[in-house]
């Protein structure tokens, strides 16, 4: 599946930028542009792979490369004044080439979170492509802004793009770690999972072809509006082939193997950490992809997972294929869940976020009630003018 990446704000562009370096690592050829916007100067020189002519700075004239400070209605204003800013590097872009845009944004921050679904909303007005959102929302304790920046930013941009995939860090978190290590794993794990799924299809001559080829059409079926998140899970194999391998195949060994590892890495996926955690029988659709040596996949495993997940969802519309990875010694299940609707966390986002958001209307009122009462001198002092 051919992708304009759009990296909207800090962390819509490190992940964009992550994004270009393990496309090139496994040569999946999914990222046909990137271009990152962001309106705080030194983000966008922090990058390292988005090419400079493609690194778009926004709101010069209110916030001098500064940022916008975690304000994401400014975020939103100075999107839309410097639409034609964005719009001049989406003009470079070889739409005819691609099958969709993806617009990655944190939604805790000011620019991201304000300004990704107002590009969204513009991009769907002049393109037919689809628009999909990469949402990261925030973890818990990064203080109650951020949390009322996600929800607002969430109930707006689910309503702009045909598919919203969410990475939700509060699950992703580990004790210990340094924020900066904490996020660049992240961002790891973020660009692994979408990375595979985007890629998977994207073929060359002198690779490995699919038993059954997932290919941008089933993606696009796949993400037909709402919320969506996805699973992984993998384990190392034994990938040398040779003599013993071509026996075991004889033998039939080596084809229940495979199918029973795929059916149970399928189980893990969908049961284990989800980039958004979900009650899985609420997803409307679903896609299985098989990732590994070429050896070590068989369809038989991939329609056994593909049937268990159709009866966990008791959805019809669940896909499947595989991915064939030469190179790697690891064998890996993928699995898309979309169109979910039973999601605690964006219920408890949105519960903080109102109660944040009165808790911030009472300050203000307390605050400049205070403010009156210690300027107050009874009328016996006058001001200057």
């Amino acid at each position: 599946m051919k992708l304009a990446l759009i990296g909207f704000g800090q962390a819509g562009g490190k992940v964009v930028d992550e994004f270009l370096a393990y496309d090139a690592s496994i040569d999946g050829g999914f990222v046909e542009t990137a271009i990152a916007v962001n309106s705080a100067t030194t983000d966008l020189h922090g990058l390292e792979h988005v090419p400079q002519q493609n690194r778009v700075l926004i709101g010069q004239a209110r916030v001098k490369g500064h940022g916008v400070g975690a304000d994401n209605e400014l975020g939103a204003t100075v999107t839309e004044e410097d639409i034609d800013e964005i719009q001049g590097a989406i003009d470079r872009v070889p739409v005819h080439e691609i099958d969709a845009f993806l617009i990655v944004a944190g939604m805790g921050g000011g620019t991201g979170s304000g300004g990704a679904p107002v590009l969204a909303k513009h991009l769907k007005r002049i393109y037919t492509e689809p628009v999909y959102g990469l949402g990261i929302l925030p973890g818990t304790d990064e203080g109650g802004i951020y949390t009322l920046n996600a929800a607002r930013s969430f109930q707006t941009f689910v309503h702009e793009v045909d598919n919203l995939l969410v990475f939700d860090n509060d699950v992703w978190r580990s004790a210990g770690e340094s924020v900066e290590d904490g996020y660049d794993r992240i961002n790891r794990e973020i660009v692994e999972r979408f990375g595979l799924l985007f890629a998977a299809g994207e073929v060359d001559e002198d690779d490995d072809v699919a038993e059954s080829v997932v290919d941008s059409s089933e993606i696009i079926n796949t993400l037909e509006g709402g919320v969506s998140t996805i699973g992984y899970a993998r384990e190392t194999v034994d990938s040398s082939g040779g003599l013993l391998s071509s026996l075991r195949d004889e033998e039939g060994f080596d084809e229940g193997e495979a199918t029973n590892r795929m059916t149970s890495l399928v189980r893990k996926a969908t049961l284990g950490r989800l980039t958004l955690p979900c009650d899985v029988s609420s997803a409307d659709r679903g896609l299985v992809v098989a990732t590994g040596p070429a050896e070590h996949l068989n369809r038989k495993g991939v329609e056994r997972g593909r049937q268990w997940l159709e009866d966990e969802t008791g959805s019809m519309e669940i896909r499947g294929g595989d991915y064939p990875l030469s190179d790697r010694n690891e064998v890996g299940a993928i699995v898309l869940l979309s169109g979910v609707t039973d999601v605690p966390r964006v219920d408890q986002l949105q519960q903080v976020a109102i109660e944040a958001q009165e808790t911030a209307e009472t300050v203000q009122a307390n605050s400049q009630d205070e403010f009156a009462s210690l300027m107050d001198t009874g009328g016996e002092l006058d001001a200057l003018f």
